[in-house]
């Protein structure tokens, strides 16, 4: 093990797979700057956390969203409700996961997702062969940076926060894993990502 390290942790999103939202409204049919706007709404809304919380359905959500922006519901309801052109996977990070895991490392999931839109984005990702324990925020209606939810990985699955390092993309999540007592790790980009788990090799 690296640095007294035994567990990682990692979020999904930007992580262990990447996102490609204004490259799917563009393929839905919209022009440039009308997938940029459209997906700022859908995004930047309070709504869109409801969905991660998974305390309302998806047809409320997609209600009130219409209800805001009425010019821009088709594209938005399509986006919600097609999950799965909405991520790329990232095999060489996959890999590496599956390196580590094989070298003894536990590996856990720790994400913001709706439950269906997490369904789709793993149902196919060889990570989740390799995962020891998950922890969804739609799941248990707790969000990201909320310290509530990272201490229900801790409490859940008995794990030594002093030997956990978690991956997030967000800064302000890798924060709250810092102030729970969880070395952590803001991941900028694959390539940065990929080099960071090849250090925990040796």
């Amino acid at each position: 093990m690296h640095n007294n390290i035994s567990t990682l942790i990692f979020d999904v999103g930007e992580v262990l797979l990447q996102y490609r939202w204004k490259d799917a409204l563009l393929d839905y049919g919209l022009q440039e700057p009308d997938a940029e706007r459209v997906v700022h709404r859908i995004l930047d809304d309070t709504l869109w956390d409801e969905l991660d919380l998974g305390v309302r359905t998806k047809e409320d959500i997609i209600r009130d969203y219409e209800r805001k922006y009425p010019a821009d519901i088709k594209a938005i309801e399509w986006f919600i409700r097609h999950g799965e052109y909405l991520s790329v996977p990232r095999p060489e990070i996959w890999e590496r996961v599956h390196e580590l895991k094989q070298s003894g490392y536990g590996i856990y999931l720790l994400s913001n997702y709706a439950t269906e839109m997490f369904r789709k984005h793993t149902e196919y990702a060889d990570f989740m062969n390799d995962i020891d324990g998950k922890v969804v925020s739609s799941q248990i209606h707790l969000m990201k940076p909320d310290h509530a939810i990272y201490e229900e990985l801790i409490q859940r699955y008995h794990l030594e926060r002093q030997h956990c390092l978690f991956f997030d993309d967000r800064a302000v999540n890798v924060a709250a894993a810092i102030e729970c007592g969880i070395h952590a790790v803001q991941v900028t980009d694959r390539k940065m990502l990929a080099e960071k788990l090849d250090e925990l090799k040796y």
